[in-house]
């Protein structure tokens, strides 16, 4: 992954409005929380292959960056965007905290994601 680009990010999505995409997304503190302290109450989220279709979406902040996709009934919305790549149609986003560790995963593609055995078993 690289840093965020504002400009690349932005275009995926105004290029993909008002048309069905799949999006995961995963945010966590870790695991690894509760093991350094066991009074921390660790929370995550995980949300894979949900089809949405998004009447426009902005990308903003000055880093880590927010993203806001307006859905017909409501919003989908993440932050603490800090890196992105893509991977073919696939638009990945992910905030990274300081020691490089998954804090937020916001991912976007026109068809599902994998489902590997270990995510369904």
């Amino acid at each position: 992954m690289q840093a965020l680009d504002l400009t690349a990010v932005q275009d995926y999505i105004d290029k993909h409005a008002n048309t069905p995409l799949y999006v995961h997304v995963e945010t966590t503190n870790g695991a690894y929380a509760t093991h350094q302290d066991p009074t921390f109450h660790s929370a995550g989220m995980f949300f894979r292959n949900a089809e949405i279709i998004y009447e426009r979406g902005l990308i903003t902040g000055n880093g880590p960056y927010r993203i806001g996709l307006k859905l017909a009934h409501g919003w989908l919305y993440g932050e603490g965007l800090t890196d992105y790549e893509f991977a073919g149609d696939q638009l990945l986003i992910a905030g990274h905290d300081i020691e490089g560790r998954l804090a937020i995963a916001f991912e976007l593609s026109p068809t599902p994601f994998a489902q590997g055995a270990e995510e369904v078993e």
